[in-house]
C-alpha cells in the first residue's frame, strides 16, 4: 500500500474521526459545563469509564483486532466467512452479556475498586452516586463490543468509513442530553442532584452508545454480510488462543488504569479536605486525556485501521520487509501531525483548555491545561506503540505483545504512587500525566525491540532523524508564539473569553503556515500529507453532495 493510497483510503475516516471529535468537544464542554470538574464530576466520569475503558482497548486493538486476519482468511470459505463472523458475534455478545449482568450486581465492589476513597467517612453522597452511575452505565459494555465487532467485520470486508461515522450519533445524543440538563436543570451538584436526575444522566449515556451500535446494523446489511445468531466455537480455537493472551493484556492495562484512577480520586477526596477544590482529581485527567487524543484519533487510527488489513495479508503471505516497510511508513507519515500537536499541547495546554472549556471556572480549566502539558511528552510515543502493536496482531501475535504493556504500566503504576505520596495533592493529576508519558517513552524502546522476531530490527534510525526535524520544525515556529502569549500574560493583559478564543486562534493559525513552510525547509518529504489529506477529504465531500 504506497502513500497516497493511505492518504485515499483514510481521508474518509479522518473526515468522520474530525466531525467525531469536533461533536465530541462539545458534548465534554456542556458534560462539564453540568457537572463541573470536582467530585460530582469525578462519580459519573468513574462509573463510565467502566464500560469505556473496554471501548478504548477494543478500538486499541486489544480484543478484536486479532479476529481481521482470521476473518481476511474466512473470506475464502464457502459462503464467504459469514458463518465465521456470526459465530464469533454471537460467542462474544453472550459473554459480554454475562460480564454486564456481573458488573451490575457487583457495582458496589467495582466502585470500591476504583475509587476506594469514595468509601471515606463523610463522602456517603459520592459513594451512593457513583454506584447509580455505574449500574446505569454498565450495560454499555454489550453495545460497546456489538459495535466494535460489527465494525471490525465491515473493516475486513474493506468498509472503514461507518466505524468512523457513527460515534457522531453518540456524541448528539450526549449533546441533548447535556444541554437538556443546562437548561432544564441549571446548578446541580452534589447537594442537590435528584435520583431522576441520576438516572436521565445515566441511562442518556447508555443511550448514546446503543444508537452508535445499532448505526451499524444497516452498514452490514448492505456490504452482503449475513449475520444471524450461531451458538457454537467451531472454527474459532485460534481465535480464542489468541485472545486469551489478549485478555491478558487487558487486564494488565486494566490495572493499571485502576491505579490512575484510584490515584487521581484520592488526591481529589485529600484535596477536598484541605479545602482546594479548584480541578483537581480524575475529571480533569479525563478531559485532558481526551484533548490529548483528538490528532492520534484523526490521524494514527485512521491510517492504522486502512493498513491493518493489507499487513495481515502481507504477514499471511510471509512478505515481511513489507510489512516493516509499512510499518516505518506509517510511523512517518503519523509523525507529521503528532510531533507538532505535542509541541503545541506542551506550550499551550493551558490555553487551549481554557477556551475548549470556557463555561467552567479558568482556575478549573487551566488546571486541565497543565495536565495536557504534561500528556503532550508521551504522545508521539504513544501513537508509534499503537502503531507496532499492529504489527504484532498481524502475525497473529497476542504474547509478545503482553511484555510491552506489562513494562509500561509497572513504570506507570510506579510513577503513579511515588507522585501520589511525594507530590502536593493538588498537582497529583499533573503527575499522573508525566507517568503515562514516561511508561510510553520507556515502552517505545521495548515494542522494538521485541517486534525484530517478526520483521528483523526496526531501530530507531527508520523514522528517528525525520522525526527530529520535525520536532525542530515545530519548536522553531512555535516558541516565538509561546513568547508572545507569555509575555500578554505577564504584562497583566485579563482577555475576555472571546479574546482568549481569538488568541488561541491566531496561534494555531500561524503555527499550522509555518509548520508547513518549516517542514519543507528542514526536509520532510511527508509534510505534503497534510495536502493530500486535505484534497482526499474535499474530494470525498465533493462526491456526496
Amino acid at each position: 500500500m504506497k502513500s497516497n493510497e493511505l492518504f485515499r483510503a483514510s481521508g474518509v475516516m479522518a473526515l468522520g474521526t474530525i466531525i467525531s471529535r469536533i461533536t465530541g468537544f462539545i458534548r465534554g464542554v456542556l458534560l462539564v459545563a453540568v457537572l463541573g470538574t470536582t467530585l460530582l464530576a469525578d462519580t459519573y466520569n468513574v462509573a463510565n469509564t467502566m464500560p469505556n475503558i473496554l471501548y478504548n482497548l477494543l478500538v486499541g486493538g486489544a480484543l478484536t483486532a486479532i479476529f481481521i486476519p482470521q476473518l481476511v482468511r474466512s473470506f475464502d470459505h464457502e459462503d464467504g466467512g459469514d458463518s465465521f463472523a456470526s459465530r464469533l458475534i454471537t460467542t462474544i455478545s453472550f459473554i459480554l452479556i454475562v460480564l454486564v449482568t456481573l458488573g451490575m450486581y457487583f457495582a458496589p465492589a467495582l466502585v470500591r475498586l476504583y475509587a476506594p476513597e469514595f468509601f471515606t467517612p463523610g463522602f456517603e453522597a459520592e459513594k451512593e452516586i457513583a454506584i447509580a452511575f455505574t449500574r446505569y452505565c454498565l450495560p454499555q459494555i454489550f453495545f460497546l463490543g456489538l459495535f466494535t465487532m460489527l465494525g471490525q467485520v465491515a473493516n475486513a470486508r474493506g468498509s472503514f468509513g461507518p466505524l468512523m461515522w457513527a460515534p457522531i450519533a453518540n456524541n448528539l445524543v450526549g449533546i441533548a442530553l447535556f444541554a437538556g440538563f443546562l437548561i432544564f436543570s441549571p446548578g446541580v451538584n452534589l447537594a442537590n442532584i435528584t435520583t431522576q436526575q441520576i438516572q436521565i444522566l445515566g441511562w442518556g449515556t447508555t443511550l448514546a452508545v446503543v444508537i452508535q451500535a445499532l448505526v451499524l446494523v444497516p452498514v452490514i446489511k448492505k456490504l452482503g454480510i449475513r449475520i444471524r445468531p450461531k451458538f457454537g466455537v467451531h472454527g474459532l480455537g485460534k481465535s480464542f488462543n489468541l485472545a486469551g493472551w489478549t485478555l491478558i493484556y487487558i487486564l494488565i492495562s486494566q490495572l493499571g488504569y485502576l491505579v490512575t484512577v484510584n490515584v487521581a480520586t484520592s488526591a481529589a477526596v485529600r484535596s477536598a479536605q484541605e479545602g482546594i477544590a479548584d480541578g483537581v482529581g480524575y475529571t480533569p485527567y479525563t478531559f485532558a486525556y481526551f484533548v490529548m487524543l483528538l490528532p492520534y484519533s484523526i490521524v494514527t487510527i485512521s491510517i492504522i485501521t486502512a493498513i491493518l488489513p493489507h499487513i495481515s495479508k502481507l504477514a499471511l503471505d510471509g512478505k515481511r520487509e513489507e510489512v516493516k516497510s509499512q510499518l516505518i511508513r506509517a510511523i512517518r507519515l503519523v509523525g507529521v501531525i503528532t510531533i507538532p500537536s505535542a509541541v503545541a499541547f506542551l506550550l499551550f495546554g493551558p490555553l487551549i483548555t481554557e477556551v475548549i472549556f470556557m463555561g467552567i471556572p479558568i482556575a478549573d480549566a487551566r488546571y486541565i491545561g497543565f495536565v495536557l502539558s504534561a500528556l503532550s511528552f508521551g504522545l508521539v510515543a504513544f501513537s508509534i506503540n499503537l502503531i507496532l502493536i499492529r504489527g504484532f496482531n498481524a502475525f497473529e501475535d497476542t504474547k509478545t505483545q503482553v511484555v510491552s504493556i506489562f513494562i509500561i504500566n509497572v513504570v506507570s503504576v510506579g510513577l503513579s504512587y511515588f507522585f501520589l505520596y511525594f507530590l502536593d495533592n493538588q498537582w497529583v493529576t499533573v503527575g499522573l500525566g508525566v507517568a503515562f508519558s514516561i511508561s510510553y517513552l520507556v515502552g517505545l524502546w521495548v515494542t522494538l525491540a521485541l517486534l525484530k522476531k517478526h520483521i528483523g530490527k526496526l531501530g530507531l534510525r527508520e523514522f528517528a532523524g525525520q522525526h527530529l526535524r520535525l520536532f525542530v520544525a515545530s519548536f522553531l515556529v512555535m516558541l516565538p508564539l509561546f513568547a508572545i502569549v507569555e509575555y500578554i500574560s505577564w504584562s497583566g493583559i485579563e482577555l475576555s473569553p472571546i479574546g482568549r478564543a481569538g488568541q488561541l486562534l491566531v496561534v494555531m493559525i500561524a503555527a499550522f503556515i509555518g509548520f508547513i513552510f518549516a517542514g519543507k525547509a528542514v526536509g520532510v518529504e511527508e509534510i505534503s500529507m497534510i495536502r493530500h489529506l486535505g484534497s482526499s477529504i474535499t474530494r470525498r465531500k465533493a462526491s456526496q453532495e
